[in-house]
């Protein structure tokens, strides 16, 4: 772990952080190629980093704040973990904090230091990176049916798939089921090369891709193949009765509300559901109510629901889809 020092004070107030970090090697990897780590750090909390042998010298109002980050982060190399700039943008946004999260004992999730969650694959541990995020990976622990609303890019499917994976790996479940409505936004299914999966893969496939991102392709195409992990349309999803499985309907602002009660219903013994949707998002056809919206009003005072609310803030794409996001809202009309 690193060692803080403070350079002479001006004032009562240090100029100067100094941070001894006693692994090179680690360091190096603290930094980045080219610094770009540290660069990284100096654009988001606007402070200037300098680095001096095996000690890093911060400078600027935040570096209080840089400093916990730059040892928040050492220590997650130590750990043996690796460092993307994913990673750092979430320490920044995470800051300091060592709240308890509340997870039970018994969940199939793992506790990294300062109460930071991290979800197992096959591919790659998956980590919650804002505040928002976290408290909606308890939710989908602790709740047999659990709602993310909020806008695009804030990690609401990934994380839902991520611990569908995990629980079907861990024997929580025996399958996977991810669904999406079939909902034409300005395209006509019709027009479509091809067959019916022909026709509806390109609809199903940010599932494929989170999936890619958690399993093996030669296991995920295997599993597939055994129908334990199923993609399919809402429309396919009337008539069953899905039991200990680990159920994602994703863009549920395109259902209408009986296609949602009709999916709600589906829910059998020892099974788990998420639902996820963007209400700025809606292709259905004018005056045509959203089921998810309808759910949110029938089901907001159900023992055993959670809600869980993103907002800008949350978007883990590039920097620039929070400023879309950002500039859309502010432009929307009232209400």
């Amino acid at each position: 772990m690193a060692i803080t020092t403070l350079a002479a004070p001006t004032d009562g107030i240090p100029v100067e952080l100094s941070l001894e970090f006693p692994d090179n090697r680690l360091l190096i990897e603290l930094c980045g190629e080219f610094d770009r780590n540290l660069a990284q750090i100096e654009h988001l909390l606007s402070v200037h980093v300098l680095r001096r042998g095996n000690m890093l010298a911060v400078l600027g109002d935040a570096r209080l704040e840089a400093a916990e980050v730059l040892k928040k982060l050492y220590a997650r190399l130590e750990a043996g973990r690796g460092l993307e700039p994913g990673d750092i943008d979430a320490a920044v946004r995470l800051g300091g904090s060592n709240e308890d999260t509340g997870v039970r004992a018994g969940d199939q999730i793992e506790m990294f230091q300062r109460g930071r969650l991290e979800i197992g694959t096959r591919k790659k541990t998956v980590e919650p990176r804002t505040e928002a995020q976290q408290a909606y990976v308890r939710a989908l622990y602790e709740n047999e049916l659990a709602f993310g609303i909020g806008p695009a890019g804030t990690g609401k499917t990934y994380l839902a798939v991520a611990v569908a994976v995990n629980q079907l790996i861990n024997g929580g479940v025996d399958k996977i089921i991810l669904s999406r409505p079939a909902v034409e936004a300005g395209e006509r299914l019709g027009f479509l090369p091809g067959d019916m999966k022909d026709k509806v893969d390109p609809y199903m496939q940010p599932l494929y891709d989170a999936l890619n991102d958690f399993l093996p392709g030669k296991q995920l195409q295997k599993l597939m193949e055994e129908k334990t992990i199923e993609i399919a349309p809402l429309a396919f999803m009337r008539g069953r009765t899905l039991a200990s499985a680990y159920v994602v309907l994703d863009e549920a602002q395109n259902t209408t509300s009986m296609q949602m009660k009709m999916f709600l219903t589906r829910l059998g013994r020892g099974s788990r559901m998420v639902i996820t949707g963007d209400r700025s998002q809606v292709d259905l056809p004018r005056g045509v109510t959203s089921g998810l919206s309808d759910a949110e009003r029938i089901l907001k005072d159900v023992k055993g629901i959670s809600f869980n609310y993103f907002t800008s803030k949350d978007v883990v794409r590039h920097p620039m889809v929070a400023k879309i996001i950002e500039a859309y809202d502010a432009d929307a009309p009232p209400g």
